[in-house]
């Protein structure tokens, strides 16, 4: 218990001031190598990303937690919450399918159909939670922490899916996640998403090479068994 209440009183303190809390660096480290399993398509990328939602969701949620930093993001706690069912829906895809084939997950190019749905869903979802968000008190500007969470949600439910895409869905995330977490004084998260957005954009590239090499090993053994017609003859 007094190990436990530590890491929730802990902080790095800094002149002037200002302070981040241990849970928020540890979060985003567990955040980040989750992502660097996922980027490598191993199954503990799951259980590893839930530990760091949790010590998230304690963060972000900071006046019910008694937390010294009050400013709510309740999108960022909800996504928390929302990667924690979604990475458990990932978990068990990704482990019966390494049972079945010996792989996690085969990267693969979702379709146009799709696409067109994620990108409805993103803005559409975005403008439905706004005004739920903000009635509920969150950290303005609301759109950008609906943003978020709606991104969040599709990117990690496209990772379960194996979608190459989700990769690019981070780095929308990111790029509007820096400035409103820098803006809320969330300076680890600010840090975090910025790095994060290098490392999805080296992910996206990473599983759109594997999915090329798969299409070309496909290419090649249709050829290969082509050439084995037995009715073919060479005179």
């Amino acid at each position: 218990m007094d190990l436990l209440q530590w890491l929730f009183d802990a902080r790095i303190d800094f002149a002037g001031g200002q302070f981040l809390l241990l849970r928020e660096v540890l979060g985003n480290v567990f955040g980040l190598l989750s992502a660097l399993g996922g980027m490598r398509r191993k199954v503990w990328a799951w259980p590893i990303g839930i530990v760091g939602n949790l010590l998230l969701l304690t963060v972000f949620m900071g006046s019910v937690f008694g937390s010294a930093n009050t400013v709510d993001l309740l999108g960022q706690a909800g996504r928390q919450v929302m990667f924690i069912a979604t990475s458990v829906y990932g978990w068990v895809r990704w482990q019966q399918a390494k049972h079945e084939g010996g792989i996690a997950v085969e990267p693969q190019w979702a379709s146009w159909g799709t696409r067109a749905l994620l990108l409805v869903a993103l803005v559409g979802g975005t403008a439905a939670l706004t005004p739920l968000f903000r009635m509920l008190g969150s950290y303005e500007p609301v759109w950008a922490d609906a943003w978020i969470f709606m991104g969040s949600l599709l990117a990690t439910f496209g990772m379960a899916k194996g979608w190459v895409e989700f990769w690019l869905i981070w780095v929308a995330v990111d790029i509007v996640g820096v400035p409103l977490l820098l803006s809320a004084g969330y300076y680890a998260s600010a840090f975090m998403y910025l790095f994060y957005g290098a490392f999805t954009l080296v992910g996206f590239f990473v599983w759109w090479g594997v999915r090329r090499r798969h299409d070309v090993d496909e290419s090649r053994v249709t050829v290969e068994t082509a050439h084995l017609d037995p009715t073919v003859r060479r005179e």
